[in-house]
Formats: C-alpha cells, sequence, structure tokens
C-alpha cells in the first residue's frame, strides 16, 4: 500500500495516479473530502485526516508500506511558518507511530543551504526533522513549479506586462511542472529502496528558463507582445502581502532574495543526483492561460 498525504494537490495526484497505472493500491490522505471525487475514479482508496492532528495521521497511514508527504504552506493563515512548523513535527509524530518501510518527503531546491534562506530553509528543517523517523527517506528536493507564473496571468493579460520577482529578468533558473514532479517521485517509489537510509534526489524540468522565456511563452499563447517588468525590491513586501499572510510573504522574499543571487537555490553539488521532467514551459502555462481566457 502506498499512502499519499496531500494526494488532492497537483503533485499528490500525479503520484497516485501513476502508481495507480502501474497496479498499485494507492491510499490518499486528503484534508477535505470535497476533493476525493477524482482520486476515487482512479480506485484510490479514500482517507481524510488533519495534518495537525498526528494521531488521526498515524491512524489513516495504517499499515501503509511507503508514504509520500509534503509541506502545504496556508497562505491565509496569520502564522504561516509556525502552521508549518506544526505539520513539520505532526507528520513526523505520526510517521514515528505508523513505522512505514519507506518515506518520500517532497522537499525544495536550497534545502542543503545553512543559512535563512526562507521556504528552502523551512524544508531544511523538513529534512532534519524527518531524518530521525525509522525506515528509508527520500528526500526530494523540487525546483520552482513553473504553474507558478500562473498567478501573473491575469495582470498579463490585462496590461501586457508580466511582473517578475526574478531579477535579472534573463537569468536562467530551474523550475519543473509540477505534475511532472508526481509522475517522478512514483517512479522513485516503483523501484527497490535504495541502500542508503537517506536519500536526496533534485527534480527539474527538461531545461532552465528565465523570466523573459515565461514573458515568450505567454506572448505566443495569449496572441499579443507580454513584456516581463522585475517588481522592485522595495514593492515586494506590499505585493506579496495582497494575497498572503505576512509569515509567508517572509519566507517567499527570502527565498527570491536568495534565487537572484544565482546559484544558491540550486542543487547541492556537481554529484548530486538529478531527475528531469519533460513538459516545458509553454505546455505547463497553456491550460493555465485557457482557464483565464474563459473567464
Amino acid at each position: 500500500m502506498f499512502a499519499i498525504v496531500g494526494a488532492a494537490g497537483k503533485v499528490g495526484f500525479a503520484t497516485s495516479q501513476a502508481l495507480r497505472e502501474a497496479g498499485k493500491p494507492v491510499r490518499a490522505i486528503l484534508r477535505d473530502a470535497s476533493k476525493a471525487a477524482k482520486l476515487r475514479e482512479i480506485g484510490c482508496e479514500i482517507s481524510v485526516a488533519d495534518l495537525q492532528d498526528p494521531k488521526a495521521l498515524a491512524e489513516v497511514i495504517g499499515s501503509a508500506d511507503t508514504v509520500q508527504v509534503i509541506l502545504p504552506p496556508a497562505p491565509q493563515l496569520k502564522d504561516t511558518a509556525g502552521q508549518m512548523r506544526q505539520a513539520i513535527e505532526s507528520l513526523a509524530t505520526a510517521l514515528e507511530e505508523a513505522r512505514p518501510q519507506r518515506v518520500l518527503a517532497v522537499s525544495d531546491y536550497g534545502a542543503h543551504i545553512t543559512d535563512d534562506i526562507g521556504m528552502p530553509t523551512m524544508c531544511r528543517d523538513f529534512e532534519t526533522r524527518l531524518s530521525k523517523v525509522p525506515g528509508k527517506k527520500v528526500f526530494l528536493r523540487s525546483a520552482e513549479h513553473m504553474q507558478g507564473w500562473g498567478r501573473a496571468i491575469p495582470a498579463a493579460k490585462e496590461s501586457g506586462i508580466l511582473p517578475s520577482f526574478h531579477d535579472p529578468v534573463d537569468m536562467l533558473f530551474p523550475t519543473i511542472s509540477a505534475p511532472d514532479l508526481g509522475l517522478i517521485a512514483a517512479n522513485i517509489l516503483l523501484r527497490p529502496a535504495a541502500a542508503e537510509d537517506v536519500e536526496i534526489i533534485h527534480a527539474e524540468g527538461p531545461r532552465r528558463y528565465s523570466a523573459n522565456d515565461a514573458a515568450a511563452a505567454l506572448s505566443e499563447l495569449l496572441g499579443r507582445t507580454i513584456r516581463v517588468e522585475a517588481v522592485p525590491r522595495s514593492q515586494w513586501k506590499e505585493a506579496f502581502e495582497r494575497v498572503m499572510s505576512s509569515t509567508l510573504a517572509e519566507l517567499l522574499i527570502k527565498a527570491n532574495d536568495a534565487q537572484n543571487k544565482g546559484g544558491v537555490v540550486d542543487v547541492e553539488s556537481d554529484l548530486s543526483k538529478v531527475h528531469y521532467g519533460k513538459t516545458e514551459l509553454i505546455d505547463a502555462l497553456r491550460p493555465l492561460v485557457e482557464f483565464y481566457l474563459l473567464r
């Protein structure tokens, strides 16, 4: 049995679907039962539990041999960072009680950095805590999701300007389509466990892109010229806090500062294992543009 915590998300659903296509039993663990329909359609067993309730989580993980976990932020909570730290402890406590043979945790590029760089540092804490859990662990460090550009599509469609927190806008950075990440996770879970107790794998797309590349892709998809503009650093806090809590904004501001230095939010070393998705940026953005064009 494969238990997927957060199976309703883009990554979790892609993992669940790939495992089901391989004929494997999947227990989809959700916070919201209303999101179960698609998972039930592909043959998943459905369980519901709150990430902040370690006893309930341990019960629904049950006797699953393998568990995939992810650390989702809650953008609207006043203390998103505090909630994420509680979720780390809750997930670890549940896993210690359930004792699966293997755990795959979705982490972040830059989780090896010892300085505080925001969201990657939160994932570093996640890895550190889960390292104490018995059994085999895989830390799948993900590049930034291509779908993150989707939030800027309405503004680009309206004004012809794509706002970017990546600066310089011609700098290439690692990014991946979220469903590709889920598929990579499934492929890892379908192979025998590695000999080492902790395996670190990085995942990114088929090539690296810049903010200029994102604007070019949107220009083609929207049928109009889209020009990228870097958001001034002095405006970041206000821009982030329009749509999220101040603590999550702080995590993302630190992460973007590190990203913009180049080479920091990246694979750990030249010897690191890297798996590559197949989806190009324009193909990841295509369904998002179609969604906004229909609105």
